[in-house]
């Protein structure tokens, strides 16, 4: 087990961990939250060895071996699956040891060596190594290409899969999920969640906490403390003791108050002057609560836009892709399609999320709708008065390294509008988390999560009336994803949205958008049903990639098959009449913004209700499917026809146990079934 006793940690100046104790039992997984800043990845280097602690201890079993995410790249031309196979540290030194073995010609060491790659599962790595590369989102003719052919954020899924490769007693895992799309995320799960060993993740995305952790870890205000229970209970249970250390604290204070109030009267009385002494005695040894300090409650939110142009915008046969150098010539530049013939409108007041499998052209789609790429084919009409807030997947994409927070809000309000003073520049920033000179801090040394809040901050100012936000929560913390979450339902115009959020994708998302097969079509179905259809999606790949096939990606299901998408509604500076009506969830008034959000915390409330009863099911479905394959191997040896009599009872008895069972768990799963269809037409 870990054991952390009377631990403090400074860094430089600041208190990271103050007199901390904790213990974690083997096989636990623990969440490791707490504000940007709080220290975290501090405790991460303190468990690793990288940091000492200036007063107290952390004991680790010493034969334990931690895996974790390294986060500098080495630049290699390694092929990605043999960088990955590297981080199988006991493979690695098994094949080292036959190696020099076999240069020595030691025969024993050559049959010990062989020995440790059995044991080590070295004839199986390179297909779990490829595994683990396609369940990340790579393809099948990446597997080979050397890592410096790969961008920074594929390098970093490189990393996660070099770490996830290694047999670790100990996983350390720092945002895991900050390069993935929604596809490696759901199968990143999975991974995790078959994961033996103890496990400790940073996250701030609730949904992914509460799928793969038990324990949650607090650190906040140089505390760190344990709580039982996913991210969701922590949540709950810290509720509870911050309610109750608020009515201790205010109890405390009245009792404070009285006494006080009597040294007052009675302390220069000579007949009190005892019974006023021994209070202010108890005072002095009353151990003072403190008052409860929550985290920072940042909020913001988007301005009214100008106008609200419907449509805001509609494409007819578009063709989203990019230029790149011609095989043969490279300074000749040719286009290279990613997305075809997209038609679609966008509407005032649209809420839709874009789904996809990784590399299928999400980004492309949005980029080209943000004019930061022209369409290869096809028309864009915009909405007059159209005005367009982007939010690039990496934020430098739209901010300069050179440039301080203050000099960019002065660019920008010099070059887009409106015009501001200095100090009403400052005042702005200020509600965005930017004080004192932090204003002139270079930007290329801000953290990930202050980069994403001055594109937040810079989206504000302008006041679009279309949001398209590519991974706009890559380096937020939860708190401020809870005020995007709040921004964007209260926001007037229309917002289309790219990430692997899914709580925020639940909670403002009306409608989804599918990129897939080199299309985009509607999505009718919820986050849930997307899950499924990728998790098809990756078992299929992987099946294609073991028969050394090339897969590609299949249409949807049936059952969640939408509706054919309408043609687009014409020319934005067609009379209005031309235009589509908007759905009734989108019609203008002040009750919209209103009507909305309910909706978002309707579907969001409905999601938590039923989620027990789905679990519920999928074991139920896991159970039932592992009975039915006993029934059939029992049928199977009674078929045979060559058991004894005392055989032929047994496997009777068993089969009557399975039938009684599975007759029970039918039951189960239609009484579940019920209740949350019954839930669902409740919530309407």
């Amino acid at each position: 087990m870990i054991t952390v006793r009377n631990l403090t940690l400074r860094r430089g100046t600041k208190v990271v961990l103050d007199d901390a104790s904790v213990t974690l039992n083997p096989g636990e997984k623990i969440g490791l939250v707490g504000r940007n800043g709080a220290g975290k990845s501090s405790l991460f280097a303190l468990l690793t060895g990288r940091l000492s602690a200036d007063a107290g201890d952390a004991e680790i079993p010493p034969r334990w071996r931690i895996g974790e995410v390294a986060q500098h790249m080495p630049e290699t031309s390694d092929s990605a699956t043999d960088f990955v196979l590297q981080g199988d540290i006991p493979l690695m030194e098994a094949q080292t040891a036959l190696a020099a073995a076999e240069a020595s010609d030691d025969g024993h060491a050559i049959a010990d060596a062989h020995m440790a790659i059995e044991e080590a599962g070295g004839f199986d790595a390179r297909a779990r190594a490829q595994s683990l590369l396609l369940g990340l989102g790579f393809q099948v003719q990446q597997l080979d290409a050397p890592v410096n052919s790969f961008s920074g954020g594929w390098r970093m899924r490189l990393q996660l899969a070099r770490a996830l490769m290694c047999p670790a007693d100990l996983m350390l895992l720092d945002e895991p999920t900050n390069h993935l799309d929604l596809d490696a995320l759901v199968w990143l799960e999975g991974w995790l969640q078959r994961f033996a060993g103890t496990m400790i993740v940073i996250s701030h995305d609730r949904e992914f906490l509460d799928a793969i952790t038990k324990v949650t870890l607090h650190l906040d205000d140089a505390k760190l403390t344990r709580y039982g229970g996913n991210y969701t209970t922590f949540e709950e249970m810290r509720a509870e003791r911050m309610s109750q250390q608020a009515t201790a604290f205010v109890k405390q204070q009245e009792r404070i108050a009285h006494l006080q109030r009597f040294i007052d009267r009675f302390k220069a009385k000579a007949s009190k002057a005892k019974q006023a002494q021994s209070r202010v005695k108890a005072l002095d040894r009353m151990e003072k609560l403190a008052p409860v300090l929550t985290a920072s409650d940042f909020s913001f939110e988007f301005k009214e836009p100008v106008s609200l142009p419907n449509p805001m915008l509609a494409m007819r046969e578009v063709v989203c892709g990019y230029m790149v150098p011609s095989a043969g010539d490279e300074s000749v530049r040719v286009p290279k399609p990613i997305v075809h013939n997209v038609t679609r409108t966008v509407l005032a007041g649209q809420r839709i999320g874009i789904l996809g499998a990784n590399g299928q052209g999400k980004s492309t789609v949005v980029k080209t709708i943000a004019r930061q790429h022209p369409a290869l084919g096809g028309e864009i009409t915009e909405g007059k008065g159209l005005a367009i807030g982007y939010f690039a997947q990496q934020e430098m994409d739209l901010l300069h390294a050179d440039d301080a927070p203050l000099q960019h809000m002065v660019r920008l309000a010099r070059t887009v509008g409106p015009e501001a003073r200095e100090q009403e520049l400052r005042d702005f920033l200020g509600k965005f988390r930017f004080t004192g000179d932090m204003v002139q801090q270079r930007i290329g040394s801000l953290s990930g999560g202050e980069k994403a809040r001055l594109v937040l901050a810079s989206l504000v100012w302008q006041r679009p009336n279309l949001l398209l936000l590519d991974e706009p929560t890559n380096h937020l913390d939860l708190t401020t994803r809870e005020a995007l979450s709040m921004a964007l339902n209260e926001f007037e115009g229309s917002v289309m949205l790219v990430s692997h959020d899914r709580a925020l994708l639940r909670e403002v998302c009306d409608e989804f958008w599918l990129v897939t097969a080199g299309g985009l079509q509607p999505f009718d179905g919820d986050l849930d049903d997307y899950q499924r259809w990728l998790l098809e999606q990756s078992r299929a790949v992987q099946r294609a990639a073991a028969k050394g096939e090339k897969y590609n990606a299949t249409p949807l299901p049936e059952a969640a098959k939408p509706a054919p998408a309408p043609a687009a509604s014409g020319r934005a500076k067609a009379a209005p009449a031309a235009a589509p009506a908007p759905a009734p969830a989108q019609q203008q008034g002040p009750g919209r913004r209103e009507d909305r959000k309910a909706q978002a915390q309707a579907r969001a409330k409905v999601a938590e209700r039923t989620r027990p009863m789905r679990v519920e099911i999928e074991r139920i479905d896991s159970r039932m499917a592992k009975l039915s394959a006993e029934r059939g191997d029992y049928e199977a040896q009674l078929a045979n026809g060559h058991l004894p009599g005392s055989d032929i009872a047994e496997l009777g008895r068993k089969l009557n146990h399975i039938s009684a069972e599975l007759t029970m768990l039918e039951e189960r799963w239609l009484e579940l079934s019920s209740e949350i269809e019954a839930i669902q037409a409740e919530a309407g």
